[in-house]
């Protein structure tokens, strides 16, 4: 029987991010083995034209649990990347049974009453502790370089190029980013484990533990990679995803 995964992009980015970790996944398990979908989240990818005006996290969540299992998955392994995150625990209460175990690849999760903006804050890294904070400047207008060094930093130019084309033009619903409030009493009722990347500029490694810590995962797993891990190291974490399910 196969085993059934659902992946999630991050923010800024949409499904087409997943390819090479899915192809490498098919690879390494065997076309019978996997069945593999990637999602869109509104405003992204495949749907990157649509009108998400007014939408909430609760609805995006809605909406992708609607598309997993129109897709005719069960018992799916559900791996998701950064601003992920906070949308899987929003899908799990929907319906806790979809799930047979949760992988967040580098994810962030707010604390109660906090906004995404709010946690990542508008200050270069250390100004605030309370802050994850930005490795470069947040108000510069170069942002060649911002995505360089916090999503390629463990990726040439020339590898990296193809990506750099691509992201940024993909938006989750605004909503999302001012959601501050986040079903944490949802957190560790479905099995968990945390991809932490040792190399990632985005979200450090000292806040990835804290993150997994808030999402309750049972198990932490580290890959020498960048944010990007999925387009820099795809084999390395397609065995780890593999392995996990």
């Amino acid at each position: 029987m196969a085993t059934n995964f659902a992946f999630l992009h991050g923010g800024g980015q949409g499904s087409w991010v997943w390819d090479q970790t899915i192809a490498a996944l098919h690879l390494q398990a065997g076309d019978e083995a996997v069945r593999a979908i990637a999602l869109d989240a509104p405003g992204c990818g495949a749907k990157r034209d649509r009108a998400t005006d007014g939408l909430t996290m609760q609805d995006v969540a809605a909406e992708l649990v609607a598309d997993i299992e129109r897709a005719g998955l069960t018992d799916v392994i559900l791996v998701g990347h950064s601003q992920a995150g906070q949308a899987m625990p929003f899908m799990t209460k929907l319906r806790p049974a979809l799930f047979r175990r949760l992988v967040y690849v580098s994810c962030s999760m707010p604390l109660p009453g906090q906004s995404v903006s709010q946690m990542m804050g508008k200050n270069l890294r250390g100004i605030n502790p309370q802050e994850v904070g930005w490795p470069v400047d947040p108000a510069s207008g170069d942002h060649h370089e911002k995505a360089m060094r916090m999503f390629y930093n463990d990726m040439s130019e020339e590898q990296a190029a193809p990506f750099l084309a691509r992201i940024g033009k993909d938006m989750w619903p605004l909503a999302t980013y001012s959601q501050s409030d986040w079903p944490y009493e949802e957190l560790g009722k479905v099995p968990a484990t945390f991809v932490l990347c040792l190399r990632d500029e985005a979200l450090p490694p000292d806040w990835q533990h804290t993150f997994a810590e808030r999402l309750k995962v049972e198990r932490l797993v580290q890959v020498d990679a960048g944010h990007q891990v999925m387009n820099s190291r795809p084999h390395a974490l397609a065995e780890i995803v593999r392995l996990e399910a």
